[in-house]
């Protein structure tokens, strides 16, 4: 990409109107909304004729001549021969340069799928251009990555004729392809939002190949941390600069002197491709443009950058919706304040807390808790958060960045995040999860579909897909119309007994009927108030309710390994449906009566 462009000019083109400081609140919708959560690379392949090629690996020089693309339905652990070539460790050698095709057209194809299932917004990782297989690694902000559209090479032609003036920007097919892709979830009533990675760049992003290139001349010498520059008597490069947590290929953005923002001309280039993915028309009216971001890393950003850009954006949208990426873990007692993350910055964050906590009661998982210990918890994790924003958060059981949600229950005795695969741990399970473990996976669903906060499912989760951390969530979706290789082989060799890869069409249909029922019942289960009936720690019985202006939910969840009959004060007269089960139950004499299966859970609706 041609850089002729200076400073001076790139500021002026970025120039942007803000508004006052409003009292911030989420949009509407995101109480709303199911999300499902899509990883390009990995959720279908739509048109094999823009695979990626061996030139377009992070290095390709790593990879023999015979490297090829993955097949989609091949045993996980089962290695190429290119990968036993580089050497014996699945993780090590080989696994982060496979490549399976997946594409726009992919999800374009699925669309109707994921309205199907009941979807009501997606999220997307990474789509803008990058070499490695995640995309968190940007070549551009303000281009789809060409191996996602269907012409790469013509689209890469194209893209070296721009400059850094935004003006010169062109539309490549994969950009237009993406704008389709917008499109045709909007007309199913389907938001959606992409992934944002303001904290670093990957090492071809036009600006620090730029910088590697001209040094201290640079135009954009600014824009990194460059802790040694090149010293051009030598024969050595002395050139470094600093990694996201160490690893050069992710190199970090400057903030300003005092860190309280990125580099002006860093925020200046963030806001123009912001823009262009937000109305990309440019005619004031957002509707053919992308509803928000989900920014990644988001703690390692300055604020007084997030309080400029939460402004930004909704100059641009009002109705945009901002995530942010917290991993409350990190930090002590896995507790963060997440009040000033929620006061003119992000609309909500993604609420690993809630899950960490459900596991640890519905999951029988560390930290394990009881009925009223869950209660508690989940209190404490909420204090504070005002209930539009504890309405708006995106409660998920699984990620890109945490084990699949059949395998994060199966292995209840690790701990939820670290230490969770089997390179950290070789007591971790990454074989085909059991049954119990799938008993306990619907009763955290009921908890979750019933819960304040918005559910989430991750890329393939409803088919009952398993796999460890990442790499092994990262697996291609185990679509129906395909036949899948049983799985036998193991990451450090050897063979174990065979695992069939099929979708589990049962759970499909839990997850369609949970979606289903929150949608029929959308200002009850997104607004309502939710009052806790039951605390049961002897027998691991919880019950609520949710209401909202005559309308009524219970909700039972046993978590015990028994059989139990719960009897509660009920003064309501109404009948109550059980529409998962396809009964109703009357009460009588002032109580209510139900009988409890080994993890079941029970929800009724008055009538």
């Amino acid at each position: 990409m041609t850089r002729v462009l200076s400073i001076t000019i790139l500021l002026a083109a970025s120039c942007w109107p803000l508004s006052p400081h409003a009292q911030p609140a989420p949009p509407a919708w995101a109480a709303d909304a199911v999300w499902y959560q899509i990883f390009p690379e990995r959720f279908a392949n739509g048109d094999p004729s823009n695979d990626p090629t061996r030139e377009t690996l992070e290095s390709p020089e790593a990879v023999g001549a015979d490297w090829a693309v993955t097949p989609w339905t091949a045993d996980w652990y089962r290695r190429a021969p290119w990968e036993e070539a580089r050497g014996p460790d699945f993780y090590d050698d080989g696994v982060f340069d496979r490549r399976l095709g997946g594409d726009l057209q992919g999800i374009l194809d699925r669309v109707p799928y994921l309205d199907s299932l009941g979807v009501t917004a997606v999220y997307l990782n990474p789509v803008f251009w990058a070499a490695s297989l995640h995309k968190y690694d940007a070549t551009s902000y303000h281009h789809i990555d060409p191996h996602f559209g269907p012409d790469p090479e013509g689209d890469k032609a194209l893209i070296a004729t721009e400059t850094a003036d935004p003006a010169t920007w062109v539309w490549t097919s994969a950009d237009r392809l993406f704008l389709d892709l917008i499109q045709a979830f909007h007309a199913r009533g389907i938001r959606v939002v992409v992934d944002g990675v303001f904290n670093h760049t990957g090492t071809r992003f036009w600006a620090f190949e730029d910088v590697r290139r001209n040094q201290q001349a640079s135009p954009y010498a600014g824009w990194y941390e460059v802790t040694a520059w090149d010293d051009p008597a030598t024969e050595a490069d002395e050139f470094d600069w600093t990694g996201w947590w160490g690893y050069k290929p992710l190199a970090v953005l400057a903030n300003t002197a005092d860190g309280t923002d990125l580099h002006p001309e860093v925020k200046a280039h963030v806001f123009d491709a912001t823009r262009r993915w937000m109305d990309p028309n440019g005619d004031g009216d957002p509707s053919d443009g992308i509803d928000g971001y989900r920014l990644d890393v988001a703690e390692q950003v300055p604020l007084g950058f997030w309080r400029d850009y939460y402004r930004f954006v909704k100059d641009i949208n009002p109705d945009a919706y901002l995530v942010g990426e917290i991993w409350w873990e990190a930090w002590p007692d896995g507790m963060m304040d997440p009040r000033p993350w929620l006061d003119g910055v992000f609309d909500g964050v993604m609420n690993y807390r809630w899950y960490k906590a459900t596991r640890g009661f519905l999951g029988d998982a560390p930290p394990r808790l009881s009925p009223s210990g869950y209660v508690a918890h989940l209190d404490s994790l909420e204090a504070g958060i005002d209930m539009a924003f504890r309405r708006g958060m995106m409660n998920l059981t699984s990620s890109h960045d945490a084990p699949r949600f059949w395998t994060s229950v199966y292995n209840n005795a690790n701990k939820y995040k670290y230490q969770v695969n089997p390179r950290d741990s070789d007591v971790y399970k990454l074989d085909k999860p059991d049954a119990l473990a799938r008993a306990r996976q619907k009763l955290i669903l009921a908890q979750q579909f019933t819960y304040y906060g918005a559910p989430q499912i991750w890329n393939g989760d409803e088919y009952g897909m398993w796999g460890a951390d990442d790499p092994d969530n990262r697996k291609p979706i185990i679509w129906p119309d395909l036949t899948f290789d049983d799985e036998t082989a193991l990451p450090f060799g050897g063979t174990r007994p065979a695992d069939t890869v099929a979708p589990d069409i049962d759970l499909w249909r839990h997850y369609q009927q949970l979606i289903a029922l929150r949608n029929a019942h959308l200002d009850l289960f997104a607004y309502g108030d939710l009052d806790y009936i039951l605390t049961d720690d002897e027998r691991d019985i919880l019950a609520y309710t949710r209401t909202l202006d005559g309308a009524l939910a219970l909700v039972l969840l046993n978590a015990s390994d028994a059989s139990h009959t719960v009897t509660l004060p009920w003064t309501d007269t109404r009948a109550l449906s059980e529409p998962l089960m396809d009964t109703s139950l009357t009460p009588t004499d002032g109580e209510l009566t139900l009988d409890l299966a080994p993890h079941q859970a029970r929800i009724l609706i008055a009538e």
